[in-house]
């Protein structure tokens, strides 16, 4: 999730440039790509109709989750997807994704499938329930920018269960001022009240206990982790605390990695097992690990 960003180019669409590592391409049109022209209302539909009769209607959360990341395998890697011009409102784009806008919105169609709740505006109400403090849009800081600052949000909303310190983690503690300490980087944060507003998450963040699965211990947890399961890489870089995020799915006896890399340009499949591919990158210090919990109501 290197430091090039400019203007607008927000936090999250950054991350993955840090611990972005992935294969190639897929050659040719996924089942989940979008084709010339469609929309995000069309791709969803094709989506929604593609779910149900692959048997997803009324499915677990998190199943539901690695069967719609593998169907999008192959839709391209795109950056800064949520920072458009005027007023903070909820963006939906769903001809590319980013590491967090590829689990974002397979968590808000599973649950519109596992709800039967499978209209538009259902789709639209998960995203947004998911996305921002609350579920609430407040202006730029309302949006969940750090992601251990998105787990705790969406344990509180009853979207996820933090698991990862039933899975062997360890607490740590580690100063986390990154957008503020690189305001020029966001065009947002000119405004005082929205750096005042970002700086209070940050020392809530800084103030408390993080928690994360250390890296040498992740092969001894892998087979208590679920289909679905979202994983954020935890980085030493300063400032930040998780680098690029993804889920976990079960591929040949081994728990892999699904996410979407800055490198390789589109969602894919890591060819090793997580614990392999965190190996790979020294910034890497762990892992933490929140499931999908079934959708109340």
């Amino acid at each position: 999730m290197a430091n090039d960003r400019l203007g607008s180019r927000g936090r999250r669409d950054f991350l993955i440039r840090l611990g972005a590592m992935g294969v190639g391409a897929i050659a040719g049109l996924p089942s989940g790509m979008y084709g010339r022209g469609e929309s995000d209302r069309e791709i969803f539909e094709r989506t929604l109709r593609w779910g149900i009769g692959a048997g997803l209607l009324h499915g677990q959360v998190g199943k539901n989750m690695a069967a719609l990341g593998e169907h999008f395998i192959g839709t391209p890697y795109v950056a800064h997807s949520l920072e458009e011009p005027g007023e903070e409102h909820l963006v939906i784009n769903l001809r590319g994704f980013d590491c967090l806008t590829l689990v974002e919105n397979c968590l808000a169609i599973s649950r519109c499938l596992s709800s039967a709740k499978t209209s538009f505006d259902d789709f639209s109400a998960q995203l947004q329930r998911i996305r921002y403090a609350g579920g609430t849009v407040n202006g730029y800081p309302s949006r969940l920018h750090y992601f251990t600052d998105w787990i705790t949000d969406n344990v509180q909303k009853g979207i996820v269960q933090d698991c990862t310190m039933t899975l062997d983690g360890e607490e740590y503690r580690k100063t986390i001022n990154f957008m503020s300490a690189h305001r020029t980087s966001y065009a947002q944060l000119v405004d005082d009240t929205a750096l005042a507003r970002v700086r209070i998450v940050e020392a809530r963040l800084s103030g408390g206990a993080l928690h994360r699965v250390p890296r040498e211990r992740i092969a001894s947890i892998s087979g208590s982790l679920h289909n679905g399961d979202i994983v954020g890489t935890v980085t030493s870089r300063e400032g930040m605390d998780i680098a690029h995020t993804g889920m976990v799915i079960w591929k040949d006896g081994a728990a892999k990695f699904l996410h979407a890399p800055l490198l390789g340009g589109a969602v894919t499949i890591s060819e090793r097992s997580l614990a392999e591919y965190v190996s790979r990158s020294e910034s890497v210090t762990g892992i933490v690990v929140a499931r999908p919990l079934a959708v109340e109501g």
